[in-house]
């Protein structure tokens, strides 16, 4: 297991959602006070890929370089924000869903069905028919 890639590809992915996020401030910044704006970001962002977050930008830089430090800003001031209390609330989520997994497997796994009937349920049937 090579942590420190898993790492790496961890980061990648929240950097390119706390892209996604941004480009939502934004987009709602602007409706308030430049719709045209607004409608342009949103139209752009349904045509490029904002699922690579940096490729995203790229190709945002390449039409509106002004939109696309704003998105910059918002972006690390999301990071800056989140990555206190991030860690404490990764673990917590993780464990809490893990438990919660199992406790529904458990469930699955002890529960009785009543609708089919079992090979003993089966023979007691018959051996009191006899």
């Amino acid at each position: 297991m090579d942590l420190k890639r898993i790492a790496k590809d961890t980061t990648k992915t929240l950097v390119s959602y706390l892209t996604y996020q941004a480009v939502r401030v934004v987009i709602a910044q602007l409706d308030e006070t430049e719709p045209k704006r607004a409608y342009w970001l949103h139209q752009f962002s349904s045509r490029e890929r904002i699922q690579d977050g940096e490729a995203y930008l790229q190709a945002l830089f390449r039409e509106r370089q002004d939109l696309a430090f704003r998105i910059l800003t918002v972006r690390e001031h999301l990071a800056n924000e989140i990555s206190e209390f991030l860690p404490e609330m990764l673990r917590s989520s993780v464990q809490e869903a893990n438990m919660e997994q199992r406790r529904q497997q458990l469930e699955r796994i002890t529960q009785l069905d009543l609708t089919t009937p079992t090979a003993s349920d089966l023979s007691e049937s018959s051996d009191e028919d006899s």
